[in-house]
């Protein structure tokens, strides 16, 4: 298992976490309806009310933090821990919104591509370009299940595209260094994809999934988000066996880094050379740090 140090706990299902340079951590708290900053020494403030279920969260070149809402899930709670759920009775719909950070305001920027509403947007990374992708999982109603996607847009609200669809349940999503490929986590077969991208907002002409699998690793797993380190492997957060994997790119290499906590939804790299590891334990309500093996790699926008 990690060794792992506690900065905060009490958290409302924190996810999306963002390493900042002052040493907090920006995440939300899906069940709290915010976008939160935790300091180094565990306070928690809010900086933005969203309500819905704010979810994958990124800095774009503006310096604001964009943000996945996928609209609200119901809540269980079990024996200490917390669970999502399926759709929430009271759900907002999904929304692609942006928060300044120094006042706290807060734009939708999107509701829908081409007349297609977004049901539960979940991850989201930038590319160099100032572009963003992201996943939308989709939303559970009893029998009924959306099928999800991947999604190409703009931060001005100008312009936004579908890049795949179907996925089963596409959920972590991120870059590799040479950002000819973009990663997606599917969370209920447990899948890395790896999508060869064409140029920005589009994938190679042609791409079909048996193609872009990357690796997946044995046993029960559900996947998360990711984070990509300096090497190219790809770090994926893993439900039931509760932990970070990595899947090399190449997919011959995996390793799982327990963290004792069966849902572990996401993972960034900050500190010092981007060594230190910042997870989400979200069934738990708890941000952890540790020493990770290899250096996370730097995020356009940040980590600069």
């Amino acid at each position: 298992m990690l060794k792992m140090e506690e900065i905060a706990s009490g958290l409302k299902f924190p996810e999306g976490p963002i390493a900042m340079e002052d040493g907090s951590v920006i995440l939300v708290e899906i069940e709290r309806g915010t976008l939160s900053r935790v300091t180094p020494d565990g306070k928690i403030s809010v900086i933005a009310e969203l309500g819905g279920g704010p979810n994958g969260a990124a800095i774009g070149p503006d310096g604001a933090v964009y943000i996945c809402n996928n609209g609200g899930f119901e809540w269980h709670h079990r024996d200490g821990l917390t669970i999502p759920g399926e759709i929430a009775p009271n759900y907002s719909g999904g929304r692609i919104e942006r928060v300044d950070l120094e006042t706290g305001k807060v734009d939708v920027l999107y509701t829908e591509c081409d007349g297609q509403p977004l049901n539960g947007p979940n991850d989201i990374v930038f590319d160099k370009e100032g572009g963003f992708w992201f996943t939308d999982l989709g939303k559970t109603r009893g029998r009924i299940k959306d099928r999800g996607a991947l999604y190409y847009a703009k931060p001005d609200g100008s312009m936004i595209r579908e890049a795949m669809f179907p996925l089963e349940s596409p959920n972590g999503v991120g870059l590799s260094p040479d950002e000819k490929k973009v990663y997606v986590a599917d969370t209920v077969p447990g899948r890395l994809w790896g999508f060869e991208i064409e140029k920005p907002g589009h994938l190679k002409a042609g791409t079909a999934i048996p193609d872009t699998f990357v690796g997946a690793p044995q046993g029960l797993n559900f996947f998360d988000s990711l984070a990509v380190d300096a090497e190219g492997n790809v770090c994926v957060a893993t439900i039931f066996n509760g932990g970070i994997t990595s899947i090399s790119p190449d997919g011959k290499k995996v390793e799982h880094f327990a963290t004792g906590d069966y849902i572990t939804t996401n993972i960034c790299f900050g500190g010092k050379d981007l060594k230190t590891a910042y997870i989400t334990l979200s069934s738990t309500g708890r941000l952890v740090k540790c020493e990770w093996p290899r250096a996370g790699l730097p995020l356009n926008f940040h980590n600069k």
